[in-house]
Order: C-alpha cells, then structure tokens, then sequence
C-alpha cells in the first residue's frame, strides 16, 4: 500500500489545494470508524475553525470514505502497518490525530507495532500537534504477582489499556508535540453486545461487574469533539495528558436510563469478574480484567477525569440521558 491514493472529486480540487494552502490540515486516523470519525465532523461541521480534514483510510472507495469526500474532506489511503503510507499521507499536514483499534486482532504486540509506525511518521513529517488516543496502564495499580486477576498476553492485565499506555513513550521518544487523550467506555457499547440481555424468566438484566462502582463513560462522538477542542486550544494541551468522559455513572443508573431508552423495566444484577470472564466470545478474559479495573479503582479512575475540564473543551458533552435522546433507539430490546 506504498502507492497511496489521494481520492478527491476533480470539481473539487481547486478549492481543496486553496482549503490546503489556508487552514491547518489535520490528518485523522481511522476517519471512517468511531473516534476518528468524530473528529471528522467536528471539523467539517465547523468551515470556519481554521483546520482541514485529511482523512485516512484504508479503503478510498468504500461508501463511508466517498461521504467524507462529498462533505469536503480529502480522503487519502494509509495502513498503520505500511509506514510508507503513513509518510505520505502525514506530509505536509499541521497535526494529526492517532488511534488504533486494539480489537480488530487483539493483539498488544500488534498494537504497539501500529503505534511505533503513527509516530515514526508524524517525526518524520515534523507535525506540529498529534493527539494520540490512549488509555490507562492497568499495571501502575495492579503490580505483578498481584493474583487477583489473570495475566493476558504474556505480561499485560488489560492489554488493550497497557498496550496503548506503554506506546505513549514512543511519541515522547520521537520527539512528537503530542497530547496523550486517555479515552473510556463507549455508551455505544451498550447497544453492542455490552448492554441489558434477558435472562431464564425473560427479564431484562444488565450483568456489567461494576457492584456499587462508578462507571465513566463518553459518547464516541464526544471523544473527536474533545480533541477538535484540544487543536483549537493551540499547544495548551501539547505535552499534557487528558482524562476525558461524559458522565461517571452507577449500574443501577445505567439500568435506569436503558428502562428509558426501551420502554421496559432493566435490572442491574452485576455478575461477578470471574463470572464475566467466563462468559463465551472473544476478549471475555480481557473485558472481564478490564471491567474489574475500573470497579475495584473507580475512584482513581472517575477521579482524573474532571468532567468540568472535559466541558470547557468541548461545551457540548453529552450526559448519558443527552446520549440516549439521540441514540436510544439503537439499544436492543429483544
């Protein structure tokens, strides 16, 4: 994928290289998926904010790139695991936003190979704000031969939160100005697979193993409003971390807002880690560890994320009932 494609209507390439020329390009990993995707319309939804979508993709011609290109974006194929790609697609831009998607392998040393690459290549390119998409290490609180969760992959707890946390040197290591966005649960999760289910006597029962602990969690969209709100805020952020999240909430008002959204009672009967462990799909050992991390260190983990801070960056951060006018729908009920 050496060979990258710069996919832009022919009517439009005139005004693009003028965009170009006076706004700030930001390249946007991950354009077409959920973080990445956020930011996009921040951007484009405000012609005026001084910056320029360049979004990267892996496919230029899928029906999600060419919407992107029909709202104004250049749209430019890259891989994260083709530093070739990366280098072009990065060149010439003010900033770029970075992330990786943990579970389309679920493997830590993959992670890391996608992360060793986005910052090789913003060095490279001599970006001026990269925003890198990262989380927690899980081990700063649970030390090794700590039993009380399992090992995953060799050394890591949650390995798509260690993973991300271990990459954060690489940017420092290159030299990168760069804001470190620890991110969280997405409230889209529970329309996916995360949320309320019906159990043996056909009653709607969130299982999540968080007992009596807060839970801090964003609407997706508000992950790429907060980091529109770090790139307006020029180099305040550079060099910082940032804890973000919408709401800190418990099971019992998680279950209350999905009684809402659906229109039948849920009950929260928080299983136990072991027991979400062992549920049957892929990564349950991994959500299981994650999911005990943010209940036994909720007050750690609610406690760095100032939600009054999140605000000021991004005025528009949606509370969990915000969320669920908007998107309630899409929480299954069968």
């Amino acid at each position: 994928m050496g060979n990258c494609r710069s996919l832009q209507p022919v009517e439009r390439a005139t005004r693009g290289e003028r965009i170009r020329n006076e706004k700030k390009v930001i390249a946007v990993v991950g354009a077409t998926g959920a973080q990445g995707g956020g930011l996009v319309k921040a951007i484009l939804d405000d012609p005026e904010g001084g910056f320029a979508v360049r979004a990267l993709t892996r496919d230029a011609t899928s029906p999600r790139a060419q919407e992107l290109v029909k709202l104004g974006a250049e749209v430019v194929e890259a891989d994260n695991y083709d530093p070739e790609s990366l280098d072009h697609a990065f060149a010439g831009a003010y900033g770029a936003f970075v992330v990786t998607n943990f579970w389309a392998h679920m493997s830590a040393e993959r992670e890391l190979e996608e992360a060793a690459n986005l910052a090789g290549a913003a060095r490279k390119a001599g970006l001026r704000h990269v925003i890198w998409s990262t989380l927690e290490d899980t081990r700063d609180h649970i030390p090794a031969g700590d039993d009380r969760m399992p090992t995953l992959q060799g050394t890591y707890r949650v390995p798509h939160f260690d993973a991300k946390a271990e990459a954060d040197a690489l940017f420092v290591e290159a030299g990168v100005p760069t804001t470190f966005l620890r991110t969280t649960f997405y409230w889209e999760n529970l329309a996916s697979g995360w949320g309320a289910s019906r159990d043996e006597n056909g009653v709607l029962t969130l299982g999540l193993p968080m007992g009596e602990s807060r839970l801090a969690g964003i609407a997706v969209d508000d992950i790429g409003r907060t980091a529109y709100g770090v790139l307006k805020a020029g180099d305040a952020y550079v060099g910082k971390t940032l804890h973000i999240a919408g709401e800190h909430l418990t099971g019992h008002e998680i279950a209350a807002g999905l009684t809402w959204a659906v229109g039948e009672t849920v009950v929260y009967r928080p299983m136990s880690h072991d027991e979400y462990r062992a549920l049957d799909f892929p990564g349950a050992d991994e959500a299981g560890n994650m999911l005990q991390y943010y209940t036994e260190f909720a007050d750690y983990f609610t406690g760095v994320r100032d939600l009054d801070e999140v605000r000021r960056i991004n005025p528009g951060l949606q509370t969990f009932e915000q969320w669920l006018r908007a998107h309630g729908h899409t929480i299954p009920a069968a």
